[in-house]
């Protein structure tokens, strides 16, 4: 089995007293936190206790910024990719169901990856949130105001690594309706 990060949607956000009513699942990537987790889970970033796991390792954010943030980003990385049809299909599977599983926030679940080494999982996780998805954001903002051309390449020479996870109604971890 695949240690994996695992993305939902949420209409609020876990707190102290329970997961919240409607969760829908939206993907999973193995072995990694890819780009487009970070940066669907960056825009109003906050830590939540986990709907998964004990340790207050859950990352809520923003639907609507981070869902938008990765829209433009595919859009420009798409410009130097216009004859990848595989690319395009990785888009519209990606955007459509987004769409679909659109709620008010995200909740990204990333015990799995965050426990692979001897680091504590809760300051793993407050090092994503203050380090990692504040700097792929950044990089992303850059690249979309065409300032950070050799991030951008760098993105498109990778692009499956980066968007091509698994969306789904169904993830490992799923939660009833």
């Amino acid at each position: 089995m695949a240690n994996r990060s695992y993305l939902y949607s949420a209409d609020s956000m876990p707190d102290e007293a329970g997961i919240p009513q409607r969760v829908r699942c939206v993907s999973e990537h193995n072995w990694d936190v890819p780009l487009a987790h970070k940066l669907l889970a960056g825009r109003g970033t906050t830590i939540v206790p986990s709907m998964i796991w004990n340790p207050p390792i859950g990352i809520a954010a923003d639907y609507a910024d981070g869902a938008a943030l990765l829209r433009d980003l595919l859009h420009v990385v798409g410009k130097g990719l216009e004859d990848d049809a595989e690319f395009a299909e990785c888009v519209a599977r990606t955007t459509g169901h987004l769409e679909k599983q659109q709620a008010k926030h995200f909740v990204l679940e990333t015990g799995e990856i965050v426990s692979m080494t001897d680091d504590d999982p809760v300051a793993s996780v407050r090092r994503l949130v203050s380090e990692d998805i504040p700097a792929a954001v950044a990089g992303a903002e850059a690249a979309i105001a065409g300032r950070n051309d050799d991030w951008l390449a760098s993105v498109r020479a990778d692009w499956q690594r980066h968007f091509a996870s698994f969306y789904s109604e169904v993830l490992y971890f799923s939660f009833p309706a």
